[in-house]
């Protein structure tokens, strides 16, 4: 709700930017997707890693009392 308020009062102040900003926002949410997919796998590469060099830490460490 924010950024439409945002957005028209720019378009009151200078439509013809808001109007690009309109346009232009769908190629820049489709360029940012490999980026976003990267960020994913390496998230999920770096959980994977420290789960393997943590496993020999919970393996001594024992079980847990709740």
């Amino acid at each position: 709700m924010v950024a439409f308020l945002l957005w028209c009062i720019l378009f009151i102040l200078c439509w013809p930017l808001a109007l690009l900003a309109l346009i232009a926002y769908p190629f820049v949410w489709l360029l940012s997707i490999p980026f976003r997919i990267v960020g994913i796998t390496l998230t999920g590469v770096f959980a994977l890693l420290s789960a393997i060099l943590f496993l020999p830490v919970r393996l001594l460490r024992g079980p847990r009392a709740i």
